[in-house]
Formats: structure tokens, C-alpha cells, sequence
């Protein structure tokens, strides 16, 4: 009888911390062996001549959230997640979004009803607070917290969710109070209303417009206002999706200070720049980029780097939040074409966060493989209470795998991906690196591109607190 259900063979296992030629035996979903040789498997895959590494960690994906009146979400769970597997990533940590005037509670339920039974890869939710009610910070936040909801997101700007400062001080005392997780959509609500309006009076409508209504200091002023809350309230924040230098020197800052403030970036904020907005000759096509905080420049880039090198990033996200580019309930929309302010604001990117910072980050020599474990999978999986279980390979870890050719050159392009969407915005981008195999909780659910989990496959996971939400006093 096989005392193993699966070995991997032959490949060079890599982790946050450690880079070693092992084999990998996997039982009952879990791996139970590292070591230079292992025998008595059911099933062998050959890794000679590949890296071996954690499934990624998404932890900043937005899936199947309501329209508010707007187009649809190009992703379901089903069409999302599948996208996820096929790019190397595992785990997810989607949004329930808690409309104004609902129960957080009753949100979270009607996401769960997104979610059951369409998943292929593993799933938590985080929290989207958007009205906090007494009734929701006394009484449904601290209770969905300790069912494993154990953080959410609070948002600087946009009308249907945007939080005043008085809001936004008591949702971080609550946080403080009951272990969750802040994470900090950080652009100034007032100030972007005001570049809005102002560059549609002079009629710059165009999608390029967009990232010039949201400059650099509208998202710097907005960072250093939400360190400043957290620091009033001794609570620990994460800052999500930072696009470049001034946002970045803030949470340095705040680290030099010894305060508890995290940073994630993403993709789009070392390899798209907003020019790519302008699409030609300042047409529609632009649209395809919109999302925010908008790309910046290539100084913008090296910027990122620099936090990437120092640790003043921790994670590295897709920030995934896909539409359509054409048709009714696109990019393309008829409101869209008459302002910038109305295309849907976010871009498809699970399935190409991986391969765009292996090339990006170890091909070029800015980052090191333990590195990118790090930022891709195991930091995520510390930060958002995963861990021991997500986020290494060890024995006791779930085997959630993603086997890696470090040395294949492809060219990403639409036909190659699984998302719902009807375009990608990295189109055309050479990359040096790619996942081969995707293995979930030991069942191989993707190879070279093909498909072999099914939806259902995929698991709710409740999450721990985060010992990174411990407030410094305690």
C-alpha cells in the first residue's frame, strides 16, 4: 500500500526562507514530507528543473460585488477563481460589501450565496464597512470577527462608500477593540470631487483625465490622514494598493516611528504607467486602465521597488476588479464616453500577478525567490491569519502548490486567459516565468493552462485574528 498520496520530485522547493533540491509528499490534502528522497507515492510528478513554491495568496481581489446601478462585475467566483488557479494563486480573500442601510451581517450572507458551490480555489472574505451603524460596530462587527471575518476594508472616497473622519476614527476603535484588521482605500474623497469637476468644466473628459482628477498628493494627503487616525487610536492599519512614492514615504515614515502601519501594492504600479490612459490619441481605449489610485510613471515604479526592497511592503496584491471593456455593461458604456468620472473603475489581474513579478522582480535581479514567496503567498497568509495551514511548505501545511517554470518566456495576451473579462490590461507584456501545475490541497486543479479542478472544489476559510492587528499598548 502507497504511504503517500502524491510526491513531487526532483524540483527545488522554495519558501519564504529557504531554497532546497527536495522531494514533497503529500497525504490527505496535506504535506507530510520534505526531504532529498521520498518513496512510496501513488502518484509522482516529475519537477525536475522547477521551482516548487506555496500556492499564491490573493488577498485583494474584488469578485461579484454589487453594481450600485453600475455595470456588472465581468467575475464571478466561478469565472474568478478559475482565473486565479490558472495563474498559480490558491487562496483568494474577497470583499462582502456591506451596502449603506444594510445589515452586515445579512451582506455577508448574501455573499456566501455568491460564493457556495462556484469556487475552485480556496476562499476567505474580508469585511467592506460602508455605514457603521451603533448597531454595527457594537454589536455585528465584533461578532462576524469572531466568527473569522477578521478583517475589512474602510474607504476614503467614492460616494457609496466613503467614510468621514468621525466615521472613520470610531471603525478603527472598534478594530482596536475587537483584534480585526483595517485595510485603508486611501485617496481624498473631497479633493478628487473638486479635480473632477474642474477638469470636466474645461472639458477634459477623457479616460487620461481620470488619474489627473486623483493626483499623487490626493492619495499622500489621504495616507497621512489615516496614519494619523490609527496613530490617534493605537490601532494597526493596512494601506492597500499604493501606486508610488509620496503615498509609500508616508507608511515609511510611519514605520520609522515604530507604528504599526502596513503596506501593499500591486501590479499595475510597476508595469503600467498613465500614459497607458491616454489609449490612442486620447481615445476610449484608455478606459481599459482606469482604475485607482491610477498608474503613475516610471519613476513611480522605481519608487515601488524601493518599498519592495526595504520592507515597507509587505504584500503584494492583484487588487483583481474586472469589467468588461465593450458593450453595454462595459468600459465602453454610453455614460462612460461622456466622462471619465462614469467608466468602471478597476482591471482584471489574478491570473497575472505571479509571472508579472517573477519577471519583473527575480528575472531582473531586483528581488530574490524567497522574496516573492514571501510577498505572494506567506506574508498574506501571516498578515490575514492563515498561518501555520496557508502560505509555506512544510509538513502539517495544506499542500496548496504551484509548480513554476522559471525559465519559460511568454507574452501575456487575452487568449491566454481564464478571467471573465474581455481584455487584460497587460496585453502584449513579455514575462519570464510561468506556473506549470496548480495544486490545491493536493488535487492538481491546473496544468498549462488547462483546467482540471471543478467549481465547489474551492473552501470557505475562517480566519484567525492577525498578530499583526495587536495594537503596540495593549
Amino acid at each position: 500500500m502507497s504511504k503517500y498520496d502524491l510526491i513531487i520530485r526532483g524540483g527545488t522547493v522554495v519558501t519564504a526562507a529557504d531554497t532546497i533540491r527536495a522531494d514533497v509528499a503529500i497525504h490527505a490534502g496535506r504535506i507530510v514530507a520534505v526531504a532529498d528522497r521520498l518513496s512510496g507515492g501513488t502518484r509522482e510528478i516529475d519537477a525536475g528543473g522547477l521551482l516548487v513554491m506555496p500556492g499564491g495568496i490573493d488577498s485583494h481581489v474584488h469578485l461579484a460585488q454589487p453594481a450600485f446601478g453600475g455595470p456588472a462585475m465581468a467575475d464571478d467566483f466561478e469565472s474568478g477563481t478559475r482565473s486565479a488557479i490558472a495563474g498559480g494563486t490558491t487562496t483568494i480573500l474577497p470583499f462582502a460589501l456591506q451596502p449603506r442601510g444594510a445589515s452586515l451581517r445579512q451582506s455577508v450572507l448574501d455573499y456566501h450565496k455568491e460564493a457556495d458551490g462556484k469556487s475552485y480555489c480556496d476562499y476567505g472574505f474580508h469585511l467592506i464597512i460602508s455605514d457603521p451603524t451603533p448597531s454595527v460596530l457594537g454589536q455585528e462587527l465584533p461578532a462576524l470577527v469572531a466568527d473569522g471575518y477578521t478583517s475589512f476594508k474602510v474607504f476614503m472616497t467614492y460616494d457609496d462608500l466613503v467614510l468621514n473622519d468621525r466615521q472613520l476614527l470610531e471603525v478603527f476603535d472598534c478594530a482596536r477593540d475587537c483584534g480585526a484588521l483595517v485595510m485603508v482605500h486611501c485617496e481624498g474623497y473631497d479633493a478628487i470631487r473638486f479635480m473632477t469637476e474642474k477638469l470636466e468644466r474645461a472639458g477634459k473628459t477623457a479616460p487620461y483625465y481620470h488619474a489627473a482628477s486623483r493626483p499623487a498628493s490626493v492619495e499622500r494627503e489621504a495616507t497621512h490622514r489615516a496614519i494619523s487616525h490609527a496613530e490617534l487610536v493605537e490601532v494597526p492599519i493596512m494601506i492597500v494598493h499604493v501606486s508610488g512614492r509620496e503615498p509609500m514615504e508616508q507608511i515609511r515614515w510611519a514605520q520609522q516611528k515604530g507604528l504599526k502601519v502596513y503596506g501593499e501594492t500591486c501590479p499595475q504600479y510597476i508595469a503600467l504607467t498613465a500614459d497607458d490612459l491616454k489609449g490612442l490619441n486620447m481615445d476610449e481605449s484608455g478606459g481599459k486602465y482606469v482604475c485607482s489610485p491610477p498608474p503613475r510613471d516610471r519613476a513611480s515604479w522605481d519608487a515601488i521597488w524601493e518599498g519592495i526592497r526595504t520592507g515597507v511592503f509587505q504584500t503584494f496584491s492583484s487588487d483583481h476588479c474586472p469589467f468588461f471593456y465593450e458593450g453595454n455593461q462595459g468600459k465602453l458604456n454610453p455614460k462612460a464616453r461622456t466622462s471619465f468620472r462614469w467608466v468602471p473603475n478597476g482591471i482584471p489581474g489574478v491570473e497575472t500577478r505571479l509571472q508579472i513579478l517573477f519577471s519583473k522582480g527575480v528575472v531582473e535581479g531586483r528581488i530574490t525567490l524567497n522574496d516573492f514567496v514571501a510577498l505572494t503567498s506567506t506574508n498574506h497568509a501571516k498578515m490575514y491569519g492563515l498561518y501555520p495551514g496557508k502560505g509555506s511548505i512544510a509538513p502539517g501545511f495544506d499542500a496548496d502548490i504551484v509548480i513554476w517554470d522559471p525559465n519559460r518566456k511568454e507574452t501575456i495576451r487575452q487568449e491566454l486567459m481564464h478571467h471573465g473579462a474581455d481584455y487584460t490590461p497587460y496585453e502584449g507584456i513579455a514575462v519570464t516565468g510561468w506556473p506549470i501545475m496548480t495544486i490545491l490541497r493536493g488535487k492538481l486543479v491546473a496544468e498549462e493552462g488547462r483546467i482540471l479542478g471543478t467549481p465547489g472544489r474551492g473552501r470557505f476559510l475562517k480566519r484567525s485574528l492577525s498578530p499583526f492587528a495587536e495594537p503596540r499598548h495593549s
